[in-house]
């Protein structure tokens, strides 16, 4: 066995003989720190790859087994939804998320609705703290197993003896392997650590859930080939300042990446929320200026959500662009769209949009209710309360189509708004029942007339 100390990049994994200050891959300044690297000699690999031989199977494609085997279920729906319909015997499941939001409390609380017996491996926590927190959150701590360790090797034998129907590991940072001599938490170690419980994973068929930390800007900490090893990465999003919690899937090989989970944090624990429109609403007050409602999707689920904007004289000889849940590119391209083809005028005022409860928005069809709310401040005349406006726009000031135009509409509805606002193209794929509230819009300048004189 042969030893050699490398250099690695924290944030790309990029290693390197010798030092520097910046790293030549990522060009990340002072992010190469020293591990040591064991090689082994020839004669060893060669050894290995002699005594494979005889271990590798290779089967045609047509006679691989490919009856689906059960999922299991978390006892979480939310989570189920998130997932695909629940966890994949074998399938190794990455969970990252800023520090404080409930990542620990969720995966607590999906141990407690487990068939079997669960096991919690703790690296941060020590048990005493655990089992405040299980007493806290009232779960039924008899299926659950726990256990404070940090070596890896320990941990998968234990896994491996006592056969839980689900190993839960919090966090990977925290975790060691006795191959290597970095510390804890390093680009080597994260990647090792994963590896070794990703094949204990497919070799026992347990499913392993990690938890991961994340940096500042909001990715997980550790090299990027980790969540190309895992079979699922999910995100827990929210805001200190609410209490509502997103659980978003990154990646998915089981699932669709579309779906999200809505949770509400209380002094008992993560609550799921069946019906997040009726959530995200609960706050508004109609007929204020400046706010707009939007019907957009999430995976298969439609959400109402409110569109708050603001726009002031600027004191600044650049005016100010804050969005807050919206992409400021997008809402640059919005502010152009509306100076030039809907005749407001934009160039010397701050601007800020907020997305109302705490939830990042991506569908472009928020852009005809960002359009409309934004309007609505500078003229400081309220859009109708009981309207919904959906649709993408296009440079030319057109309204564009969108999809799932039907549970959108369906959606507004349910929650008693009697208005839906929807482009021209989108109007052929309803049911006579839903079209009859529907509003077709061809330009934004058109409608912006319509409602504000």
């Amino acid at each position: 066995m042969k030893t050699r100390s490398i250099y690695r990049c924290t944030a790309c994994g990029h290693s390197t003989p010798r030092w520097a200050g910046k790293c030549p891959q990522c060009e990340s300044w002072n992010t190469l720190v020293e591990e040591i690297e064991h090689r082994e000699a020839r004669g060893s690999s060669a050894k290995r790859v002699s005594e494979a031989r005889s271990l590798a199977q290779v089967l045609a494609l047509d006679e691989v087994d490919t009856s689906i085997a059960p999922r299991l279920g978390t006892g979480i729906p939310e989570l189920d939804r998130v997932l695909g319909g629940g966890l994949m015997p074998g399938s190794i499941v990455l969970v990252g998320g800023d520090p404080g939001l409930g990542k620990s409390t969720l995966m607590l609380q999906m141990s407690a609705g487990q068939q079997g017996t669960a096991l919690y491996v703790t690296g941060e926590e020590s048990l005493h703290q655990i089992k405040l927190r299980s007493d806290r959150l009232g779960l039924d701590a008899r299926s659950i197993n726990v256990c404070s360790e940090t070596n890896i090797e320990t941990i998968v034998a234990i896994i491996e003896r006592t056969k839980p129907s689900v190993a839960i590991i919090d966090s990977v940072q925290t975790m060691i392997t006795d191959t290597l001599d970095s510390s804890p938490g390093s680009v080597g170690q994260v990647r090792e650590c994963t590896a070794l419980l990703t094949r204990c994973a497919k070799s026992s068929g347990i499913p392993v859930v990690i938890i991961g930390h994340v940096t500042k800007d909001g990715m997980i900490a550790g090299p990027k080939v980790l969540e190309h090893m895992v079979d699922t990465v999910l995100q827990f999003e929210g805001d200190g300042m609410y209490s509502y919690r997103v659980l978003r899937a990154l990646k998915n090989r089981y699932g669709s990446t579309n779906e999200i989970g809505v949770f509400d944090m209380a002094a008992n624990g993560l609550h799921e929320v069946p019906n997040p429109s009726e959530m995200l609403l609960s706050h508004r007050r109609a007929g204020e200026p400046g706010t707009a409602i939007v019907a957009v999707m999430e995976g298969t689920r439609p959400l109402l959500v409110e569109v708050q904007a603001l726009v002031s004289a600027s004191g600044y000889s650049v005016p100010q662009r804050v969005s807050t849940g919206y992409e400021t590119k997008r809402l640059q391209m919005i502010l152009a769209i509306l100076e030039k083809r809907g005749g407001v005028q934009l160039r010397q005022s701050d601007v800020f949009v907020n997305i109302a409860g705490g939830i990042a928005i991506q569908d472009p069809a928020i852009d005809l209710a960002v359009a409309v709310a934004l309007a609505s401040s500078v003229m400081d005349s309220p859009a109708p309360s009981s309207a919904v406006f959906i649709g993408e726009l296009g440079l030319t000031g057109e309204v564009r189509h969108v999809s799932f135009a039907e549970q959108r509409v369906q959606e507004a509805l349910r929650l008693g708004l009697k208005q839906v606002y929807l482009p021209t193209s989108s109007l052929d794929a309803l049911s006579i029942s839903v079209r009859s509230s529907c509003l077709p819009v061809d330009r934004i300048s058109p409608l912006l007339s319509t409602l504000f004189g």
